[in-house]
């Protein structure tokens, strides 16, 4: 599994640097609508049982269509389009509930793990385009991911070979209280050098504020999806990545750091 991992992460790595720094806002924009267009299925995959699936298409369709609109509507800085996209989202949702109600009763269930679905993924997905977009935008995204990534790796590793006390046991069997401070450490480790290579003039009180922060959220975020998952009786969730699972098991740190970044980014670094 461990070879799997390491060689779909580099064959993925030069394609993601190029979508960065050689595509421009607008092809990182789409990327990241092709991103949230996945990982809505994937989430979809886990949030509905099979039988939920069968008659949520038609509340489960528009989340595909108004997440891409999301994510270019923070390209093109319509803050409040987004707010009117989520709002739509809900009375459309609202509307087929009631429609559907007489033949599918379980259908009002299943309007707020839709509405999740939105806000858990493109919406937390649409932070990263401010931050693409803002003064040495390619340059603090990787900064980002390197601190996630980092820290992800250093969690996994500390955590299978000396993970001992069991972090969330009912979330996450297999996390680690030791693979959680090992994360952490990645965090600071991978992000003090990038902020000496790239950022030298950023203070380290703030830069180290911004390292845990975000280590936090992620790891915040991973044990979320472990939660999804789990009420789902689900290991991954999907198998785009070998060695990985699905692209949802990849970002899941990332959709809660994202906001934090930007927040910190915006109005505190």
């Amino acid at each position: 599994m461990h070879f799997k991992r390491w060689v779909t992460s580099l064959v993925a790595l030069p394609v993601l640097g190029f979508l960065i720094f050689g595509g421009g806002g607008p092809v990182f924009a789409v990327l990241i609508g092709i991103v949230s267009v996945i990982a809505l299925r994937e989430y979809f995959r886990i949030a509905l049982t099979s039988g939920e699936r069968s008659g949520a298409e038609a509340l489960t369709w528009p989340a595909f269509i108004i997440g891409p609109l999301i994510i270019w509507a923070a390209y093109l800085k319509a803050h409040g389009f987004i707010l009117g996209l989520i709002g739509l989202n809900l009375v459309f949702c609202g509307l087929v509930a009631v429609l559907n109600f007489k033949k599918n009763p379980q259908i009002g269930g299943l309007v707020p793990k839709q509405v999740l679905g939105v806000v858990y993924v493109p919406l937390l997905l649409s932070f990263l385009i401010p931050v693409r977009e803002s003064d040495a935008g390619t340059t603090w995204i990787v900064f980002l991911l390197a601190v996630i990534f980092a820290g992800d790796i250093s969690a996994f590793y500390v955590g299978s070979y000396g993970g001992r006390h069991k972090l969330a046991p009912a979330v996450s069997p297999g996390k680690t209280i030791e693979g959680a401070f090992g994360g952490l450490a990645g965090n600071l480790i991978a992000g003090a050098v990038f902020k000496y290579f790239f950022f030298p003039r950023m203070s380290w009180g703030a830069a180290v504020c911004f390292f845990l922060s975000v280590g936090v959220m992620g790891q915040v975020g991973d044990l979320f999806e472990s939660l999804l998952k789990r009420a789902a009786d689900v290991k991954d969730s999907g198998t785009i990545l070998p060695g990985h699972g699905g692209l949802l098991d990849r970002i899941d740190a990332l959709l809660f750091a994202a906001p934090a970044a930007y927040l910190f980014k915006e109005y505190i670094l």
